[in-house]
């Protein structure tokens, strides 16, 4: 069990690490470059930021309750654009209500298993799978707003 517990920590270690990375990138961001896309038909820095914040949001929503409720919506196509400061603000938002939440599970909590979304979802999902998602799906965003903004010579994340 000690084995668990210390790939577990180095796992949320390296997640808030790259959270660091991403609000250090996103922080200096000028509205203009929040706007910046890799191609005509893919999102901005800004709306992939807004994603992230989003999908955060709805996938622990549930757990964390209403505090959650205004960030599920950022990425809705009618959602206003926010500034830099905003989506560092959600960032750091979701971040700390997912962490308390993780914090507070009981053994009985992390086992607690969840119908699936077809055709996205496992048919059955459980915490754990849920904690894996938001990290590849932070993974994946993260890289795409650093392959943006290094497309434009922008500093971006130092993965």
């Amino acid at each position: 069990m000690t084995h668990d517990h210390e790939l577990v920590s180095t796992i949320f270690a390296g997640w808030q690490a790259y959270q660091g990375a991403l609000i250090k990138a996103l922080q200096p961001l000028e509205p203009h470059q929040l706007t910046l896309r890799a191609a005509p038909d893919l999102r901005t820095v800004g709306e992939i930021a807004r994603h992230m914040i989003g999908a955060r949001a709805r996938w622990f929503g549930d757990w964390v309750g209403d505090e959650f409720a205004d960030f599920a919506t950022w990425d809705r196509r009618d959602a206003p654009e926010r500034s830099a400061a905003e989506l560092v603000s959600g960032l750091q938002a979701t971040w700390q209500g997912m962490h308390q939440a993780i914090a507070r599970w009981t053994p009985e909590e992390w086992a607690e298993t969840y119908p699936g979304e077809y055709p996205d979802d496992p048919e059955v999902i459980t915490r754990a799978w849920v904690i894996w998602h938001l990290i590849e799906h932070d993974l994946h965003h993260g890289g795409e707003i650093s392959l943006t903004l290094g497309a434009y010579s922008v500093p971006a994340l130092d993965l």
